[in-house]
């Protein structure tokens, strides 16, 4: 995550002396000092912003004033406030399609960012009631599960748990280890293609963990997608559920 201190934006060229009784609210004088830095990309997307108590002080008014500054720049979406957080510049909303067809690294790239996934934990299991009926596997079968963080440009967008039958792919967790693509284990154990069969979304809030893992608070929502994927056949080769920061992504459904 990118700070920037007061000393930072100071050396930035950020202007800290208002001009008072000009009969311009000194709150919008924040306003446009503040949006001047952001649309200058001297304060950018994702960068947390000085605190309320620097700000106070830096631009030489009350709490009051820095928060009715603060509450005008969130409404026009310039800015995010989390409790207990602070205060982050906005970042741009990803579109994430939901087509027959999904590809992690091919959606972001094709929005000219730079993706990136990581495999955090890998495991066999047995697969439980909701694992068990998407594979058409008994209940308590192994399955592998392997959690991953999906990222664009270092950001984290995603985070999500993936089921293969071991019976089927007995080396995925070996594939997986090597590499975190999924498109491209599978097509080493002889899936070359794969679609979209169904696609159940859901928002809730997230967990610590999630909320860790996506870089965001507690009290801001996650978009849940539980997808299968099936291959040419029809068959089943993997179940995810995904949790993505409802701040930075928007789901698109594509027929």
């Amino acid at each position: 995550m990118v700070e920037v201190s007061m000393t930072d934006a100071a050396a930035s060229g950020a202007e800290a002396t208002l001009a008072r009784g000009r009969g311009v609210a000194l709150w919008r004088q924040i306003v446009a000092s503040l949006e001047r830095d952001i649309t200058g990309g001297r304060l950018v997307p994702g960068s947390r912003l000085p605190t309320e108590a620097e700000l106070t002080q830096r631009f030489a008014v009350n709490r009051h004033t820095v928060r009715r500054a603060m509450e005008d720049l969130e409404a026009r979406g310039l800015v995010r406030i989390e409790q207990g957080r602070g205060s982050f510049v906005a970042e741009d909303v990803l579109d994430y399609p939901l087509g027959p067809r999904t590809r992690f690294s091919e959606t972001i790239r094709r929005q000219n960012r730079e993706p990136q996934g990581r495999i955090l934990r890998l495991e066999e299991i047995d697969a439980d009631a909701i694992v068990a009926e998407a594979l058409r596997i008994r209940r308590g079968k192994p399955v592998v599960m392997a959690e991953r963080q999906g990222l664009a440009d270092g950001r984290p967008v995603v985070v999500g748990r993936h089921y293969f039958s071991v019976a089927r792919f007995p080396a995925m967790a070996g594939l997986l280890a090597e590499d975190p693509s999924i498109t491209r284990a599978l097509a080493r154990l002889g899936v070359p293609d794969y679609r979209r069969h169904s696609t159940r979304i859901t928002a809730r809030m997230p967990t610590a963990e999630e909320a860790a893992l996506l870089d965001q608070a507690r009290s801001r929502p996650v978009l849940v997608s539980e997808a299968l994927n099936v291959d040419a056949a029809g068959e089943p080769v993997e179940l995810s559920i995904a949790c993505y920061a409802a701040g930075r992504v928007q789901i698109l459904v594509e027929s």
